[in-house]
């Protein structure tokens, strides 16, 4: 019975993420299409429309009286695995599937110094699937996770110079997973759970060209309730829980605006995924199914970009960025065969009207090959992943 726990225990680690997000770790950093060309540099002092809402709720302050932004994002990751087993199988294809990751956000001014408003988005998951007959099959063959996060905020604008802002995320995660478990047949995990947490924002006007921004996102607790089936074992079916945290998260942006044409932005942000540390499984009734070490680390991400305003209507965008991975070689898995990326990104605005806008991104992630070698139960998976993630994103604003 030992094996099975190994695999039910890697399973719920996974009811809070998906392997090979696109942020490091498990995060969705793709919230807006307005700031993918800039490869989200200075996200949180940019607050160029309502999507400000997830990344700083104090640039509500910075909007027209009443805003809406819709974003959908096509994100396709690349994860081909090459390597060995002990029980023989092929490199299951690439794990990586195309995913939808939409997100719409509403603010409007609610006194001359006042702002609400509500975001809708996914911060976390992604959906991966190997070939059933994989080397590490008896580790991880599908990984779908999706989470839904509801943001309502308030922004106060203290004087010309500062605004503050905060929020609440009212969160869902749900997990579908499967591994093969060997006699029992293949394991499937499903899990769900509700979580709260908040957001909080500080923007500073320096001058008329520089403002500053600061925001923090807070952890978010769960206690997953989930049901593992057994196809060829039922005697082994049975409910589990988990206690996961999502990490909390800061960011320290720069816009400064050199001239008519020219923007610059960066941010450094940092994840607190050290609290990751491991993964403690308990029956229903209270018997300790295992317990898992992670070892995840802190990590930090890196970006700066430039828009050029073309004309009016016409604004052209760029970025680069560089994101830390919080796993280390001995901690990998095949369900995250997470890595360092360096994201190089571009992105267009068109003003359709005085009171509308199109925003389009492109980003092509680097992913540096992650190497793997892990042992659970009998079964040994050593190889490499070579990963890339290709992001195509559009947004549109109204101003009403």
């Amino acid at each position: 019975m030992s094996f099975r726990v190994r695999q039910l225990s890697v399973a719920l680690a996974l009811a809070g993420c998906g392997s090979l997000a696109h942020a490091a770790g498990f995060a969705l950093i793709e919230q807006n299409a307005s700031g993918l060309g800039n490869a989200y540099a200075g996200a949180a002092a940019v607050a160029a429309d309502a999507s400000t809402i997830f990344f700083n709720p104090a640039g509500m302050t910075r909007l027209p009286d009443r805003q809406v932004a819709a974003a959908g994002h096509l994100i396709k990751p690349k994860a081909e695995f090459s390597g060995t087993s002990t029980i023989g199988g092929g490199d299951g294809g690439d794990a990586g599937g195309l995913a939808l990751v939409p997100n719409a956000y509403y603010a409007f001014r609610l006194t001359p110094d006042v702002h609400i408003g509500v975001g809708l988005n996914a911060p976390f998951g992604l959906a991966t699937e190997y070939d059933s007959t994989w080397a590490g099959r008896t580790q991880a063959i599908k990984s779908e996770v999706k989470t839904v996060n509801l943001n309502p905020s308030l922004a106060w604008k203290v004087n010309d110079a500062v605004s503050l802002g905060a929020g609440v995320s009212m969160q869902y995660a749900e997990a579908t997973l499967t591994n093969l478990a060997g006699a029992p047949g293949l394991a499937t995990v499903k899990g769900d759970d509700y979580g709260w947490g908040f957001n909080l924002g500080v923007l500073w006007q320096l001058d008329a060209a520089t403002r500053i921004g600061l925001a923090y996102r807070s952890e978010v607790d769960y206690t997953l309730e989930g049901t593992l089936t057994l196809s060829a074992f039922p005697a082994g079916n049975g409910p589990v829980t988990a206690n996961t945290t999502m990490p909390d998260s800061a960011s320290l942006s720069l816009f400064h605006k050199f001239n008519e044409r020219w923007d610059l932005l960066a941010d450094v942000s940092w994840t607190g995924w050290s609290d990751f540390d491991e993964l403690r499984i308990v029956r229903t009734n209270g018997a300790l199914v295992g317990v898992t070490p992670e070892n995840w680390d802190d990590t930090y991400r890196y970006s700066v970009g430039a828009n050029y305003r073309w004309n009016d209507r016409l604004t052209l965008r760029g970025g680069v960025a560089y994101d830390e991975a919080p796993v280390s070689d001995l901690y990998r898995t095949a369900r995250i065969p997470d890595e360092n990326r360096t994201w190089i990104a571009f992105g267009v605005q068109y003003r359709l009207s005085p009171k509308s806008a199109l925003d389009v991104g492109y980003a092509h992630l680097f992913v540096k090959d992650a190497r793997i070698h892990k042992t659970e139960g009998p079964v040994t998976l050593a190889g490499t992943y070579d990963a890339s993630v290709d992001i195509l994103s559009a947004q549109l604003t109204l101003d009403f």
